[in-house]
């Protein structure tokens, strides 16, 4: 038995619950009917992946599990939806609707530590000799920032994420997948600069980590730029 099918059923509740949380956007966007079909294929579909998602089982694996596990969720959608016609950037406007909604549930106070624990003297000490390192099925590249315009910096190699996501029939919304970090980095007070991505077929992934400054990311594929731009000026809009 995989790490997470010993916890399928708690997997699977979590996930209905972001299902209903954005269920009434896509009620908004494609009435009930639909919606309902959709949601119960998402479930479906995640209930499919759970035993297929890879597990670290390292120290060091620990946020990448994380991620992992977010793209499995995402997976899902994408595989619900593009049985309904949906395109992957419909898919990607419900996950990251569905992003704000779980990382606005996060404490205050684990935020403010998580951020601490960012940019410390300490991590930022570990980032400076740890060089290149194989995790799982990622490989990642810890940079220190010194004199660089940034506090840390983690260039991936290899990804797991996106791995994960082409093994499932996702390739198409890879590139799409790499947007988590968007909402991640504006809830978590990470200050990403990114500026490309494996998924938009680069040779690595470049993360840099700025202490006080908003997120920044954008894409080398074209219509998954073109999204970033609507995201961001109907959510600037909804802001006044």
């Amino acid at each position: 038995m995989t790490h997470y099918m010993r916890k399928k059923e708690k997997l699977l509740n979590d996930f209905q619950q972001s299902a209903i949380a954005v269920e009434p956007l896509l009620i908004e966007r494609y009435g009930v009917a639909l919606s309902q079909a959709i949601l119960a294929d998402a479930i479906e579909e995640f209930g499919n992946l759970i035993p297929e998602i890879p597990y670290i089982n390292t120290p060091r694996g620990r946020a990448l599990n994380g991620f992992l596990l977010i793209t499995a969720m995402e997976m899902a959608a994408f595989k619900a939806m593009s049985k309904h016609g949906k395109s992957p950037a419909e898919v990607w406007e419900v996950c990251h609707h569905a992003l704000r909604i779980e990382t606005a549930k996060i404490p205050r106070w684990r935020k403010w530590i998580m951020q601490k624990m960012l940019f410390s003297p300490i991590t930022i000490r570990i980032f400076s000799k740890r060089g290149r390192k194989q995790i799982g099925n990622f490989e990642v590249e810890y940079l220190s920032g010194k004199g660089e315009g940034f506090n840390i910096g983690v260039n991936y190699h290899r990804c797991g994420n996106i791995e994960f996501a082409n093994k499932y029939g996702g390739e198409a919304f890879a590139p799409y997948i790499c947007l988590s970090d968007i909402a991640l980095s504006d809830s978590l007070g990470w200050g990403l600069t990114r500026t490309q991505t494996l998924a938009d077929d680069c040779t690595y992934c470049d993360f840099r980590f700025i202490k006080g400054v908003s997120t920044k990311i954008t894409s080398k594929t074209p219509e998954v730029q073109e999204l970033i731009e609507r995201i961001e000026n109907r959510e600037m809009k909804d802001s006044y």
